[in-house]
């Protein structure tokens, strides 16, 4: 049985029903369309388009202008994109020599925000297929005057951050470039002060099959590859382990983790490549001993003991729908209950794991979200919040029954989200629409904060601080790579 995903199956239900308007026409029309279709057919085309706003990096908005890109077409074609029965630009887009067609369209004022199939038709030979606009959601800024911002600049490329309640610091991962990445430095923090008391680069990274980190070399003169130095193990994912003095980061790029000292940012233990795939998370169970770090793209959780510094098992996670499978994402640790939240960026699932056992308690569909990639929790109620990427969107679940009680527009972009249980605000750091949305335990926006270029990260203080890190989109990005502190007034 051929399964289609909620996209195509639109598009497909979209193509039938302007099939039908048009045999509606009259017996006459419905005629002559028969003796017209069925005459041309592409059966090895891979055509697609994207969709993008005018601006590199911006969402794309209700009243906005699209960009559309394709590619994959024979030379000559007439590409025309509709909207049910309604074409989107005046006249069909032609592709060029390369079967590549460009075009510009208006989004209506009025569009609801969400993911909307497209349906792509190709003339001359015939040939159709579906591509997704997201149309995020258009959030004013507000609640600004309700806290106090603080910001600091630390080093480039920002990606996480996280508290040390014993020594009041903050611990701050950067990276910048692909592999192999060479700059990338572990920062430490006054949480109070914002000023850098440490940092540290991590060490060198051995060259992998192919050049450092599994990258291609650039070609030298003649064809062959050319030198390359090393790049580091770069950071990327970071926690605290309090109870030991210890910060643990992921070392995305080669598949590994490290351990360094919070006081001096000595490196501890270097863990070898490829002991975790793709690590992104790490969190630390410091009663129980424990590390958890997720291997995105993987249905796994590596779990390391803290004291001895060893990978002692992998947790596999299933997931609920047929043939599909788990992609391990953000973590979040209730360290009071012993319980460890996974969300899948692949299923739109949670997992819920007992950390005394190691065992997966649960798997929670998460309904309305597409790329579900940052999950937090609230100790007090159970509930599990989860916002996703592709639909810009915060939905929050029972925690014991999994229904949803919000599902929330934020803004565009929703990478991740923390909970505060002192003021119980929930904050969420929106990449594409460069703001932090705040909502209440229940979902319900009460402030969107920014400018936040670039939001990357959000990360629980002491008595209901935040702190947010911003993630340069390029290298002269200016305005990003920025430490925001964030105080509620009350």
């Amino acid at each position: 049985m051929t399964h289609l995903n909620r996209a195509r199956r639109a598009g497909i239900a979209l193509l039938a029903a302007g099939s039908l308007i048009a045999a509606g026409a009259g017996i006459g029309a419905g005629a002559a369309f028969a003796q017209s279709a069925f005459s041309t057919l592409d059966k090895t085309s891979s055509a697609q388009i994207r969709f993008s706003a005018p601006e590199r990096n911006q969402p794309i908005l209700a009243g906005g202008e699209v960009t559309a890109a394709g590619e994959g077409f024979r030379p000559g074609q007439q590409v025309t994109l509709l909207y049910g029965t309604t074409p989107l630009s005046g006249a069909p887009l032609v592709a060029d020599a390369e079967g590549k067609v460009s075009g510009k369209f208006q989004v209506p004022a009025n569009a609801v925000p969400g993911v909307h199939p497209i349906v792509i038709v190709a003339q001359g030979p015939y040939y159709a297929t579906v591509a997704d606009l997201k149309v995020s959601p258009t959030i004013p800024l507000s609640g600004q005057k309700d806290y106090v911002l603080t910001e600091a600049q630390a080093a480039r490329g920002l990606y996480q951050s996280a508290y040390s309640a014993k020594n009041n610091a903050l611990f701050v991962t950067s990276a910048v470039g692909r592999p192999p990445v060479r700059q990338s430095e572990l920062v430490k923090l006054d949480a109070e002060t914002l000023k850098v008391l440490a940092r540290v680069t991590p060490q060198a990274a051995p060259e992998r099959q192919g050049g450092p980190q599994g990258a291609p070399r650039p070609a030298a003169p003649g064809g062959a590859q050319g030198p390359q130095g090393p790049g580091v193990f770069a950071v990327y994912g970071v926690d605290v382990d309090d109870s030991k003095d210890l910060v643990w980061v992921t070392n995305t790029r080669q598949n590994t983790i490290a351990v360094y000292r919070q006081s001096d940012l000595s490196l501890v233990k270097q863990f070898a490549p490829d002991t975790v795939g793709h690590p992104r998370d790490v969190r630390v169970d410091a009663p129980l001993n424990k590390a958890y770090v997720s291997a995105t793209g993987h249905p796994e959780v590596a779990v390391i003991d803290t004291g001895s510094l060893e990978k002692i098992k992998t947790i596999q996670i299933q997931a609920k729908g047929r043939g599909k499978e788990f992609s391990a994402a953000s973590l979040s640790l209730d360290a009071a209950a012993h319980r460890l939240y996974v969300v899948s960026l692949t299923t739109n699932e949670v997992a819920v794991i007992d950390t005394r056992t190691d065992t997966v308690e649960k798997v929670l569909p998460v309904p309305g979200v597409r790329s579900a990639i940052g999950v937090s929790h609230d100790p007090q109620t159970g509930r599990i919040f989860v916002v996703a990427q592709g639909s810009d969107n915060l939905v929050v679940l029972d925690g014991n029954d999994g229904k949803v009680i919000a599902d929330t527009p934020v803004g565009a972009g929703a990478l991740n989200v923390v909970f505060d249980p002192v003021k119980r605000r929930a904050y969420i750091a929106n990449r594409g629409a460069s703001t932090i949305a705040v909502t209440d335990a229940d979902g319900k926006l009460v402030a969107n904060l920014g400018p936040a270029p670039t939001a990357n990260h959000v990360a629980l203080g002491k008595n209901g601080t935040i702190f947010a890190v911003d993630k340069s989109a390029g290298a002269k990005d200016a305005e990003a790579d920025t430490i925001t502190r964030i105080r509620p007034r009350r």
